[in-house]
């Protein structure tokens, strides 16, 4: 079941990317850069795919784990979350989506919808389906959480240095009130 729901994520994804606003770009060296890191990390993830060693620990976990439904259903229900609120967050940017790190023309601070409460949700809710699927599939979700962490942190601190250039004192003030992956809990003061 979650395959199927990663495959519907990524084909709502390669369609709904399809309406967006052009990129303004970074120049070609920027950009042949950050095309390079995603290239790096999905040869990281195809080589550890290839990884005898890796294949040999999958098929002896896979084998000493009893998976239990309540672990299947865990999974399914955080991989739903995840998807959830990846594509909320997608549908409120609406034409202003684009690449990581691009910048588009005419650029708005999208702040509502799960924008209020967090400043990357499609990243959390990509965070949520991969350990949804750690926890009802294999724990070999994981490994690639592990990997696609560090770009997910990458990617966010970029995509904010952006937009503190386009928005200087309106993205300080929503950084200050939101979390970066989860709501910040309630300030006092």
């Amino acid at each position: 079941m979650i395959a199927g729901l990663w495959l519907l994520f990524v084909a709502y994804w390669a369609v709904a990317g399809a309406n967006a606003k052009p990129s303004v770009g970074p120049s070609k060296r920027r950009l042949r850069w950050e095309i390079g890191l995603r290239l790096v990390v999905i040869l990281l993830i195809v080589a550890l795919l290839q990884s005898r060693s890796l294949r040999q620990f999958i098929a002896e976990t896979q084998r000493s784990v009893s998976h239990s439904r309540v672990l299947g259903w865990t999974g399914v229900a955080l991989c739903l979350l995840g998807f959830g609120l990846a594509i909320s967050a997608r549908r409120h940017l609406g034409r202003n989506w684009g690449l990581p790190m691009s910048r588009k023309e005419q650029s708005a601070l999208v702040t509502n919808g799960p924008y209020a409460l967090i400043r990357h949700p499609i990243y959390a809710g990509l965070i949520l389906a991969m350990l949804g699927s750690a926890i009802g599939v294999h724990v070999f979700w994981a490994l690639l959480l592990a990997l696609a962490g560090p770009y997910f942190i990458y990617s966010a601190r970029r995509e904010e240095t952006v937009m503190l250039q386009l928005f200087p004192e309106q993205y300080a003030v929503y950084m200050a009130r939101t979390g970066m992956f989860a709501p910040c809990p309630l300030r006092r003061g």
